[in-house]
């Protein structure tokens, strides 16, 4: 029986469970770099928390390519992703503690990502977590990506919940502004270097790691609540 505050919690998954974000980077130079876009890591950044093809999409408008096409690269991308997750991607520390919490508190799990369902059955079975969320919702079922809140709206859907009643956890500025839009109360966990950006001002807690989840902050993200989304009262800053 979940508590009155919430009743399903919603989780991101690239940079928030595994650290996947520099093995997107990767991905990104290795097959946008030879069709002439002049990327590198800290580009890559531009477009974090985007789907993928929209991604390939916000290249290709920039710096035009003949072929392939933006959705065959697309594939190519998630293609080796997939490959560097399994070579050598690792999970984020903390994350069995925020799965724990939500499970102590009655909460219904389910993840709301911007990859493609096979990348997320990828990481979720390398990592031995399918069996931890009872629903996957991804962004390609959407007309659009994040920072819409289709993707959290989605898996709200799917978890039969009202989305006020939903915890979201992100790591990407995108990702809170969606999870804001869609009405959660939200936790975010960014890149030390992205903690200054203008989004995560409206998340409801940030925190350096999930390492730093217990039940004191999920009680205070209960009363957050109550809290008015333009309001700072509720805001939890890790201390």
């Amino acid at each position: 029986m979940s508590d009155a505050g919430f009743v399903a919690s919603v989780f991101d998954m690239d940079g928030l469970l595994v650290d996947s974000e520099p093995l997107w980077q990767v991905a990104e130079v290795e097959i946008l770099g030879p069709l002439g876009v002049p990327i590198d890591p800290h580009a890559c950044r531009q477009t974090k928390g985007m789907f993928v093809n929209e991604v390939t999409a916000y290249w290709h408008e920039r710096f035009p390519w003949t072929s392939p096409s933006t959705d065959e690269v697309a594939v190519q991308v998630v293609d080796r992703v997939s490959e560097l997750v399994v070579e050598r991607g690792v999970l984020q520390p903390g994350v069995h503690d925020a799965i724990e919490l939500c499970r102590r508190h009655g909460l219904d799990l389910a993840i709301a990502s911007s990859s493609q369902y096979r990348l997320i059955d990828v990481v979720l079975e390398h990592f031995g977590l399918a069996g931890e969320f009872a629903f996957v919702h991804s962004a390609e079922e959407e007309p659009y990506g994040k920072p819409h809140p289709g993707v959290y709206l989605g898996a709200a859907a799917k978890l039969g919940a009202d989305p006020t009643r939903c915890l979201a956890w992100e790591d990407a500025g995108a990702g809170v502004l969606a999870a804001k839009a869609a009405r959660m109360v939200c936790v975010a966990v960014p890149e030390p270097a992205e903690r200054s950006r203008p989004a995560f001002a409206i998340a409801d807690a940030v925190l350096g790691s999930l390492v730093e989840v217990g039940d004191h902050l999920y009680d205070r993200l209960v009363a957050c609540r109550d809290v008015p989304a333009a309001g700072s009262e509720g805001l939890i800053r890790p201390h």
